[in-house]
């Protein structure tokens, strides 16, 4: 399939490159917090920040909302324990853009209300959007919450070597690249979050509170896999076998 853009976006979503993946299950939903609360009854997650859960009332926390106040760790213990994965950054924009290179899940029409949840100031239950699903019958791919990936967000992953198997550099490749990014005034080139200084972890999949032009396929975002925020969840994937 095709990855990135040529045009559009930051600097990070070019070039537009052709990329081919081993096949993968990736769930259709995201991690409900009734999902997540089995996880952490058997000790096997650690709860989500109560903190970041009780801000504006609770509103997030309810057993089919996407549970969110997770970190990297927390988001790959959960799928760990279902026996899956934290999906990758070409995976999940494959499973947004199908076979015609889409530019949303459903097509290529502007974000509605009726869609996805975006420009609010809260979440939703899952899939209770199903005029927005995916290609291939995913829920929220963009919208909701974003969703944690495995990948280390490389700004210059789509000029590497191994940018046609969806292969971010390394983590001493990402510094050089980011101390190269700000050196050359490039601000903006990752988006609208700072060039990050660390490896960073990349997430995906736009929430509630961005704008439509923010769910697009091929936007990157990236956050410390150590961030624990109120828009950040995770949806689990799995390989054959």
């Amino acid at each position: 399939f095709t990855m990135g853009a040529d045009a559009g976006g930051q600097g990070d979503e070019r070039p537009a490159h052709r990329v081919t993946l081993a096949p993968f299950w990736l769930d259709v939903t995201e991690v409900t917090h009734e999902a997540y609360a089995e996880c952490v009854a058997a000790r096997a997650c650690r709860p989500p920040d109560p903190k970041i859960l009780a801000r504006f009332g609770g509103v997030f926390v309810s057993p089919r909302r996407p549970v969110t106040g997770i970190s990297w760790a927390d988001a790959r213990a959960y799928c760990a324990f279902r026996g899956g994965r934290l999906p990758r950054e070409a995976e999940l924009e494959r499973a947004v853009r199908g076979d015609d290179g889409r530019r949303f899940p459903w097509g290529n029409e502007p974000p509605t209300h009726e869609r996805t949840v975006f420009q609010t100031s809260k979440t939703d239950e899952v899939g209770a959007h199903p005029s927005g699903r995916g290609p291939y019958g995913h829920d929220d791919l963009a919208g909701n919450v974003w969703e944690w990936m495995e990948d280390l967000y490389d700004p210059l992953a789509y000029t590497r070597p191994g940018a046609s198997r969806g292969e971010p550099g390394t983590c001493e490749e990402i510094l050089e690249a980011q101390r190269r990014l700000r050196a050359e005034g490039k601000q903006g080139f990752t988006g609208s979050n700072p060039i990050p200084t660390e490896c960073e972890r990349s997430i995906r999949a736009g929430a509630y509170n961005y704008d439509a032009d923010g769910l697009r396929s091929t936007n990157r975002v990236h956050h410390p896999g150590s961030f624990r925020l109120l828009m950040t969840g995770v949806r689990c994937a799995r390989s054959p076998g």
